[in-house]
């Protein structure tokens, strides 16, 4: 056990963690950043059998930002919550530690320590005392020194913060809880490429069958309980084979033929399917009984023309929607160009510029329809789109709609879940991204919301993933997607 280490006599140096005794050798003691805290107010409870301690100098911070409507200011203010929720159901001294546990969370069953007297932490005299994050550097510094035989850990977002901590040769790390995925090349893609002699190993005792024009394999084999409900697997041979696993039972799995978008005669809106992914997510897109589509890919594989095209010919064709409504973060690439004038809609005009080039490109796919046509074509499609902005999302709710969300890599999880959650009876939701874009400060292509939804939803009967991998938009924009 790590015993409180008395004060010398007549020292003016007090110490905030001298009650942290109760803990082996063998936990961790973690040191809050405030950014932390506003990133993900639930990161108190997801260090599990670990102790956490907060100095004083996050507390001002979290009261400094909890004012606004960003998320970042809703955050402190939860994450104020959480901490008064916990001292309030302390049942012994503050300074011993509160037990994380009595918040109800089953897997943080560490305690949380708040620095409740004055830290003199000796720093070098080319830190400032008088920055917040030296603060914490000290209260760090002292506690490492009060504990020698514990691991001492800074847990912060900002990189700096981190660099500044280990130069001065204290442990520090990222908070990592907030990533779906260690590495993102383990994301779900959503197809599969079925292995040479597949049907030799899983063919043996195979159904099949017809039904509403689509052809359905029962196969048995290892590979099968591996699959996932609405995968997309192929084959590349002689007879080039694409399919929908629609059911797994143990190694039994069912695959469903697709249909073929990129014939001219299977058109939608006047666009046919280029490569095999695109095929994927048109037949995805035009499913009525997937209610929920994610669409991953570099610039110019084709994700905004297939949706919208897709969303036009279910909302003016086949009336299984009554509108198309478009929204998406606004995080702009370079300077902000201020508060814009005009009515919500207005407002979202200069962001949504992607809208405006893929419906030039589909008012174009009727060549008969002449000029005139067109025009009339063009008012009547823009009747049926609404753009709308994210600020005014929650307690909405979407009947019938086909919603698209577009840059979704630069939403949050909770914010895609806000989003998500918006869908009523018989509305589709289509959430299309670039990881590799990403605007947005602290989030990753580990922890952004579109990672989240990807690895989240996967296998639900009613979703769809697919990581669109060619580039069609022209030759040089592919090649500069490459090199550049």
């Amino acid at each position: 056990m790590i015993q409180r280490k008395p004060a010398a006599t007549g020292s003016t140096a007090s110490s905030a963690t001298t009650n942290v005794t109760r803990l082996h050798a063998s936990t961790k003691l973690f040191v809050l950043d405030t950014n932390v805290l506003m990133h993900d107010p639930t990161s108190l409870f997801r260090f599990e059998e670990h102790d956490l301690f907060i100095p004083m100098a996050t507390l001002e911070e979290l009261d400094d930002h909890k004012k606004g409507m960003s998320e970042v200011s809703r955050n402190a203010r939860q994450a104020s919550r959480y901490l008064d929720e916990l001292i309030g159901h302390a049942s012994a001294d503050i300074a011993d530690g509160i037990a994380l546990s009595a918040h109800g969370d089953k897997n943080a069953n560490g305690r949380l320590f708040l620095q409740t007297e004055a830290v003199n932490g000796e720093l070098p005299a080319r830190l400032p005392g008088g920055k917040a994050d030296n603060q914490i550097i000290a209260v760090v510094k002292h506690l490492q020194e009060q504990h020698a035989k514990r691991q001492v850990i800074l847990v912060s977002k900002d990189i700096n913060m981190r660099i500044k901590a280990r130069a001065l040769g204290f442990a520090a790390e990222d908070y990592f809880n907030d990533k779906v995925l260690e590495d993102t090349d383990l994301l779900y893609t959503g197809t599969r490429a079925l292995p040479g002699g597949f049907w030799e190993s899983h063919g043996k005792n195979m159904e099949s069958w017809q039904q509403a024009g689509y052809t359905y394999y029962r196969v048995h084999g290892p590979l099968c309980g591996s699959l996932l409900v609405n995968e997309m697997v192929y084959l590349e041979e002689d007879k080039p084979f694409q399919a929908k696993v629609t059911e797994v039972s143990g190694k039994t799995a069912i695959l469903q033929t697709l249909k073929d978008y990129s014939h001219t005669r299977n058109n939608v809106w006047g666009i046919a399917a280029r490569n095999r992914e695109q095929n994927f997510a048109l037949n995805l897109l035009m499913n009525p009984d997937i209610d929920f589509v994610t669409l991953l890919g570099q610039a110019g594989t084709g994700k905004t023309l297939l949706t919208l095209a897709a969303g036009l010919m279910q909302t003016l064709e086949t009336k299984l929607y009554t509108e198309i409504i478009m929204t998406r973060v606004t995080v702009p690439v370079g300077e902000d160009i201020g508060f814009l004038p005009g009515t919500e809609e207005e407002k979202m005009n200069p962001w949504m510029g992607a809208l405006e080039d893929n419906l030039d490109v589909l008012n174009k796919t009727d060549d008969s329809a002449g000029e005139w046509g067109r025009a009339a074509t063009r008012d009547l499609i823009r009747s049926r789109i609404k753009v709308k902005s994210l600020n005014f999302m929650r307690g909405r709710t979407f009947l019938n709609k086909y919603l698209v969300i577009d840059e979704a890599q630069n939403l949050t999880p909770k914010q895609m879940k806000t989003l998500i959650t918006r869908a009523g009876p018989g509305t589709k939701v289509v959430c299309l991204g670039n990881i590799s874009q990403i605007d947005t400060p602290y989030l990753t292509e580990g922890s952004s919301g579109i990672t989240y939804v990807v690895d989240r939803m996967k296998g639900w009967p009613h979703s769809g993933h697919v990581t669109l991998m060619r580039g069609e938009r022209s030759r040089l924009a592919d090649h500069a997607g490459e090199v550049l």
